[in-house]
């Protein structure tokens, strides 16, 4: 019999056993803004099934499992045959299997498809991050593939598949494929075009022969991979295919896996070629213009995954604070308690109605829209993924010393935070490829400004901002040295505009007046007392 001492109370309950679509409000709302309505009831059903799972205590356990049994390399097998291959743990292939099912990497063939898999990328990273990744470099591999008609028409169909095969062997005979990417280089990193790797045509038209090094690959266990390399013609890209045709296995020589602050579950490898066989992926000497449609759409993943992770940690914030109780009441009821989690929500919602909104543009595919997602990914991939840390932090604080504890799987949430600010180009890269499209692309500009035009007049803090912004955008002395500040209040201001024309206006004064209007401190919690905080914070709860 326990002892007195260890009955247990006053403690939170897992947040398990909920569908984590239908408890976001403000992803629910955005779903029902930009899909067409014949959409809603097909698209509805689908993200509310993966919503459950999402939720369920069986696929959050396996989350929690694939986290703790990192992959392991096997570089030979028993007999001394080198075979470079990533050991994981079955919940790795489980939670792989359930996000392409989902349809995380079927975009491209479906109406709608950019908005439906936006909102899914949202709920399913707020299971297990690091699965994320090869969804997002197969979902992405797509536009690149696209400037070659022959190999879209050989491995779109592959990579849109909604069926997982973890097997090693040519990808003619699989139902369906995944996608790796290597770009960056020892010596170089995000400066791609230091690269050292070199490739050699051979006989066969198109073929190529590649020797060097990745220093970062994503996803080593996958079907294929598109590289930037050194061709007599200049930089360029190419297919590395893992298996080649003949059922030989590709020169792929996995040197070593990362080992990571976070995203632990996934595997990131150095890798060396010598030899290794290669397609070519557009013309000799446009690498980097034919690979930039595949970062474009990892960026706004990095968007996507960032507000999943903000919303989960939102999550458990409020609900831990909705069941404990202190100092006489419940935490969700004391007004201190009340302004940080509201200035959470405010953080978490202005991501989540960005990202989605990024995401109708893909499916607008209007020359408008193409020139808005010049200026507004990579702002917004600046922005929302530096955001993401405070929020973890924060959001873990909220449930104190539990929150600092593995049990409650806020430090896994913290340790993923920052990679995606990390991923696919750190701040500075994206505040001066802002600064490229300003500076060479008008109507990239034109496009953004349209959009924020959109919500004038509707709040005097929200017109002071563009105002504001507009004089900052005249004067071009010394920009890059202040591109940072730029890109993020391009960001702020596209934020407000979006949620001064959609979100409730409880939210939209809330984020008004603290990031556009000043009337805030430097921490979370220091919102104006005067604001319907209350309201903000409950609809923030996750309650489905």
């Amino acid at each position: 019999m326990a002892a007195s001492t260890h009955t247990v109370t006053n403690q939170a309950p897992p947040l398990v056993s909920y569908d984590v679509f239908n408890a976001d409000r403000a992803l629910v709302e955005a779903v029902d803004r930009h899909l067409d309505p014949q959409l809603l009831d097909e698209a509805h059903a689908d993200l509310s099934a993966l919503g459950r799972t999402s939720g369920s205590a069986q696929v959050q356990a396996w989350g929690v499992l694939a986290n703790e049994n990192p992959p392991k390399l096997r570089t030979h097998d028993r007999y001394g045959n080198r075979i470079d291959e990533v050991e994981f743990h079955p919940s790795w292939h489980r939670l792989l299997g359930k996000g392409v099912s989902a349809g995380l990497t079927a975009a491209w063939s479906q109406p709608g498809g950019h908005v439906r898999r936006a909102a899914a990328f949202v709920v399913w990273t707020q299971v297990e991050a690091g699965n994320g990744c090869p969804l997002s470099m197969t979902h992405a591999a797509v536009p690149a593939l696209r400037t070659d008609p022959a190999l879209a028409a050989e491995w779109e169909p592959r990579l849109t598949s909604m069926v997982y095969d973890q097997d090693l062997r040519p990808a003619e005979q699989k139902a369906g494929v995944l996608f790796g990417m290597g770009m960056t280089e020892k010596q170089g990193g995000s400066d791609v075009r230091a690269n050292t790797t070199e490739a050699r045509p051979l006989a066969e038209d198109g073929t190529y022969e590649l020797t060097g090094h990745k220093w970062f690959c994503s996803a080593p266990m996958s079907d294929g991979f598109l590289v930037l390399a050194q061709a007599p013609g200049g930089l360029t890209c190419f297919l590395v295919p893992r298996v080649l045709a003949d059922g030989t296995r590709n020169v792929f020589r996995i040197q070593r896996l990362k080992d990571k602050l976070g995203n632990r579950s996934n595997a990131s490898a150095e890798v060396e070629f010598d030899g290794t066989w290669a397609r070519r992926v557009g013309d000799e000497g446009r690498g980097v213009r034919t690979i930039i449609g595949m970062v474009a759409a990892t960026r706004l993943d990095c968007v996507l995954g960032s507000a999943g992770l903000m919303r989960q940690a939102v999550s458990q914030a409020v609900h831990h604070s909705t069941y404990r109780e202190a100092f006489g009441g419940r935490l969700i009821d004391k007004p201190l308690m009340r302004n940080v989690l509201a200035d959470l929500a405010l953080e978490s919602e202005a991501a989540t109605t960005l990202g989605l909104r990024l995401a109708a543009s893909y499916d607008d595919g209007g020359e408008q829209e193409r020139a808005f997602l010049r200026i507004a990914v990579p702002a917004a991939k600046y922005w929302v993924t530096k955001r993401c840390t405070p929020v973890a932090v924060e959001a873990l604080e909220c449930l104190g010393g539990n929150g600092y504890v593995e049990e409650s799987g806020m430090p896994r949430l913290l340790r993923e935070s920052p990679l995606n600010s990390v991923w696919e180009g750190a701040g500075n890269v994206q505040a001066l490829d802002v600064l490229r499209a300003l500076q060479r692309e008008p109507a990239a500009l034109n496009a953004y400004l349209q959009e924020v035009g959109k919500a004038r007049g509707a709040d005097h803090r929200l017109d002071g901002a563009i105002k504001n912004l507009l004089t900052e955008l005249a004067d071009l002395d010394g920009i890059e040295g202040r591109a940072r500040r730029l890109v993020e209040r391009i960001a702020v201001v596209l934020q407000g505009s979006l949620l001064v024309r959609f979100a409730p206006s409880e939210v939209a004064d809330a984020f008004c007046a603290s990031r556009l209007g000043g009337d805030w401190g430097a921490s979370f919690g220091t919102l104006p007392h005067t604001l319907d905080l209350g309201s903000v914070v409950e609809r923030a709860r996750p309650v489905s």
